[in-house]
């Protein structure tokens, strides 16, 4: 782990991380961590996008917002849901992103083609960008 305000525990097949601001460092090790929690799940293909858009939402909340994000993970018999809490409430949008951005602004629109289900709550102060995988590739 880095840093002293970083946590990360297993917990029966759950994953709870806090990640510091404009730490993209923590992305890696996020996808590390998401990678060991699902080392024995039985859907390989879902256990990739899973780390591929927990990263898109970790590094949309390390760079879109000023006070790092926590993230969350719970695996249970198929189906895995992933959790990323930051503390600024304007909402996420997913758009198209024009050609000239690089590979910047996808995000949210791979979020949206391969998640089973995905979605955005309020949270008080800030808000939870969420998805479920269902066991099945999209």
């Amino acid at each position: 782990m880095r840093g002293t305000g970083e946590h990360a525990r297993l917990l029966s097949k759950q994953l709870l991380r806090r990640v510091e601001s404009a730490d993209l460092t923590a992305v890696p090790e996020v996808r590390h961590a998401l990678r060991e929690l699902l080392s024995h799940w039985r859907q390989r293909e879902s256990a990739e996008v899973a780390e591929l858009l927990t990263s898109e939402l970790v590094t949309n909340a390390l760079v879109h917002t000023e006070y790092g994000a926590v993230v969350k993970a719970t695996v249970a018999d198929s189906q895995l849901r992933v959790e990323v809490r930051d503390f600024v409430d304007a909402p996420p949008t997913p758009s198209a992103p024009t050609q000239d951005d690089g590979t910047h602004g996808r995000g949210l629109v791979l979020v949206e083609g391969l998640a089973d289900a995905w979605g955005v709550r309020s949270q008080g102060l800030g808000k939870m960008v969420w998805f479920e995988l269902n066991g099945e590739t999209a």
